[in-house]
């Protein structure tokens, strides 16, 4: 099977959130891959992770680590035109920017809980991070098949909440589909072979779920490198037609 659906030849590819956890599983799994041209891994300190040097001289160099704040505008101006001066059509960007926890972010189990400070730190990093990437990789996504994946989460769906609580999480990631959603609309006009998924990998074994495990029922906490191998199946399969999607970690749908 191809990394995108349509794709003849050798991949360009973003990961977006590269330094840990699912980003860094997604780095070492595309490389595996012989259809795979480069992986530029972005993170706030990519240059500087020990990890990722080691992915890039593992790798014959191709892998390229470029150091972003996915949150600064401007930071994210200055990656795309980086990318821009080595190649000119990204095949596959995946995004996994998203915080529960961190950096003033706040898993609320109340309305008490609330506070402005916590609700932007979630809306920042979960939202508005990964459509204002989408935003400045645009021109690199016109040429042919790409694919734009970012990764939700299933608690963001509206009509699956039943539990409440965790509100600006469920909040931004909710805010998140819609955002991926009206954009693949657009860019069914301007590139009619890109495709834009929003995804849910499951619940992963990284520092933004394990202070929530103990919870999780028997066999569904994922390794990392086992949610990277069914994201790379994900895109692989889902296509032009299935663009606005949100679909979870086995293929299957998630409502609303």
């Amino acid at each position: 099977m191809s990394l995108i659906p349509h794709l003849s030849g050798k991949a360009n590819v973003l990961v977006c959130g590269a330094s840990r956890g699912i980003g860094l599983a997604l780095c070492e799994a595309l490389l595996a891959r012989e259809d795979v041209s480069r992986v530029w891994a972005v993170s706030r300190n990519a240059t500087h992770d020990d990890r990722l040097a080691k992915l890039g001289q593992l790798n014959n160099q191709r892998l390229v680590p470029i150091d972003c704040d996915a949150r600064d505008e401007q930071a994210l101006a200055a990656l795309a035109g980086q990318v821009a001066r080595d190649c000119d059509h990204l095949h596959l960007v995946i995004s996994t920017l998203g915080i529960l926890h961190q950096g003033g972010a706040k898993a609320e189990k109340s309305l008490a809980q609330l506070d402005l400070a916590g609700l932007q730190a979630s809306f920042a990093t979960n939202a508005f991070a990964p459509i204002l990437l989408l935003k400045h990789l645009l021109a690199l996504l016109r040429k042919g098949p790409t694919t734009f994946a970012a990764l939700s989460a299933r608690v963001g769906s509206i009509g699956d909440n039943r539990l409440g609580g965790w509100y600006s999480y469920r909040a931004s990631k909710a805010a998140l589909n819609q955002l991926l959603h009206t954009a693949s609309i657009e860019l069914k006009r301007l590139n009619p072979a890109a495709t834009i998924l929003a995804l849910h990998p499951g619940t992963t074994d990284t520092e933004l779920s394990r202070p929530f495990q103990g919870g999780v029922p028997a066999g569904k906490l994922f390794e990392p490198a086992f949610c990277a191998q069914c994201l790379i199946e994900l895109v692989g399969r889902f296509g032009p037609l299935d663009s606005g999607g949100f679909w979870a970690w086995d293929g299957q749908a998630i409502e609303w």
